[in-house]
Formats: structure tokens, sequence, C-alpha cells
């Protein structure tokens, strides 16, 4: 069920995102092409994104962690390349719009209530 928020909640804010958002597009506002580029998100990030921070341990050290963002925008490109009817321009919206999801994803899960510090204290 945690899943299934999380998802739909990343749905929002991709569609919130892309909306804000001058360069990146979901065609037709649509909830389907939304969904899709939550679950791939989700996907890539679970599966490529460890892999390619593992290959980029030291260049990631040397920037202090900031080549992660290169690596988020790479993963949102690599998206817009795998989901039709969803459109980045370029790398620099790519790493914006990796900005600007997290940022509204957090506000979506803070007005949703999706506090893991409250489960957390009610299982103490």
């Amino acid at each position: 069920m945690r899943f299934l928020i999380k998802i739909i909640i990343s749905t929002l804010a991709v569609l919130i995102t892309a909306y804000l958002l001058p360069g990146v597009s979901i065609e037709n506002n649509s909830f389907f092409t939304g969904l899709l580029v939550a679950l791939v998100l989700a996907f890539l990030n679970t599966i490529v994104k460890p892999i390619l921070v593992f290959f980029t341990i030291p260049i990631s050290v040397f920037t202090l962690g900031l080549f992660i963002l290169v690596i988020n925008a790479i993963i949102i490109i690599w998206a817009s390349k795998l989901v039709d009817g969803f459109h980045v321009e370029g790398f620099w919206r790519a790493l914006l719009f990796s900005l600007i999801l997290s940022i509204v994803t957090w506000l979506l899960e803070k007005v949703g209530g999706d506090d893991n510090r409250s489960r957390r204290q009610e299982q103490q």
C-alpha cells in the first residue's frame, strides 16, 4: 500500500513539475504518462543509479557529492527517451527538473501525511 501511495505522489509531483518548468512537457498533461514517468524513474533510481554512483565514486568524492546531480539529470534524460509523451529539452532542464521534482515530492509527502517519523514513533 505504501508503494502505491508513493507512486501516486511521484506521479502528481512529475505532473506538477512538468507544468511549472518550461522546457519539460508531458503531452496533454496525461496522468497515465505521468504515472509511466514515475514508474520509469523509480526503476532507474533503484537499479541503474546505484551502479552509476558506484562507478563514479572518485568523481563524486572530488566534487563533494555534486556529481550525483549530474547522474540525476542523466536519469531524467534517459526516462524522457524511454517514455513517449515525456520531453525534456537538454541537460540543464533535466537538472532543474530533478531539483524541483525533489522539492515538489517532499512537499506533497508532507501535505499527504506520509511522515516516516510518526510511523517510527507508533512502532516504539
